[in-house]
């Protein structure tokens, strides 16, 4: 059977704008396209995993509005079990997202529909957490939703890995001790531990400061400089595939997703890790979320001699 992962979190429809740099504040720029793209961290990382070899069930909240119709049929189309994505009054989530000629991005969300996953949400779908290997979450859901799931997630045994996305201030405390893997990126490593995170070395100096606030294992993740892992006092630098980057969006949630069906599936954390910046790397050639994120042929090709 293939490794089960339940992903507990955002589903947002995305309204990509292309421009050739980010806007200053109070400043009006010509863009060069528009797209809506499904997206939100939490669909984003359900689809990364099943596209890469996961069985995936989604909690969540879609709005009734058209984009939730839409995005809870996107994700019935990637065959990850949606009876635990509820329909709300209301409207969907949405985030704002421009992306520069560097392939950068500048994203604000609206949360919609994603605020009404609450703890009696997840009671009403226990079931599903129950039959899962792995669990994710993120933040763009309330906090006492995520904090609820941690430690459901704790209490049933499974591999928890939180991606503290977006995160603006340190965890609260007694999250950490249900968290098996912290991933968050530069700046969310530095919201977290209070530290500059702009190089390995600095990265290592955030790590050692989170593991010193709780978390067991760290995962901070530098773009083209590949990723930093730490387990307790030790560090391994995993250097990023070479790529030629079109767009970063979702980049972070192609890794989280591929990471968790590879500790799922039984690899190593090493080979977990190598699996989900491959995948990762691939979705940076392509535009827009959900789009970019790879097959599990892709990344196997990829590995290929």
């Amino acid at each position: 059977m293939p490794a089960k992962v339940v992903v507990v979190g955002s589903i947002n429809m995305d309204l990509v704008t292309r421009a050739p740099r980010l806007p200053r504040g109070g400043e009006t720029l010509i863009g060069e396209s528009f797209a809506t793209v499904h997206g939100g961290k939490g669909a984003n990382q359900a689809v990364a995993a099943a596209r890469l070899g996961a069985q995936v069930s989604m909690v969540g909240c879609v709005g009734s509005d058209a984009y939730g119709e839409e995005l809870r049929g996107a994700l019935l189309a990637e065959q990850i079990d949606c009876q635990a994505v509820s329909i709300v009054e209301g409207s969907s989530g949405v985030a704002l997202i421009v992306v520069d000629d560097n392939s950068q991005n500048a994203i604000v969300i609206v949360a919609g529909a994603n605020g009404a996953l609450t703890s009696e949400v997840i009671d009403r779908f226990d079931s599903v957490l129950q039959a899962a290997d792995v669990m994710i979450c993120q933040q763009e859901v309330p906090d006492a939703t995520v904090g609820y799931a941690l430690a459901r997630g704790r209490a049933l045994g499974k591999i928890v890995i939180l991606n503290p996305a977006p995160a603006s201030r340190p965890l609260p405390p007694d999250w950490y001790a249900s968290i098996d893997y912290l991933i968050p990126n530069e700046s969310e490593a530095a919201a977290l531990s209070g530290l500059p995170v702009d190089s390995l070395e600095t990265a290592e100096t955030a790590a050692t400061r989170l593991i010193g606030m709780g978390a067991s294992k760290v995962i901070i993740t530098l773009g083209a400089q590949g990723l930093l892992f730490a387990n307790g006092k030790n560090f391994e630098h995993f250097p990023a595939p070479t790529v030629k980057a079109v767009d970063t969006t979702a980049a972070g949630d192609t890794f989280v997703g591929g990471f968790a069906a590879a500790l799922a599936a039984g690899e190593s954390e090493a080979e977990a890790i190598r699996f989900g910046q491959i995948a990762a790397a691939l979705s940076v050639t392509r535009a827009g979320a959900q789009p970019s994120i790879p097959t599990l042929s892709d990344v196997q090709a990829f590995k290929a001699p």
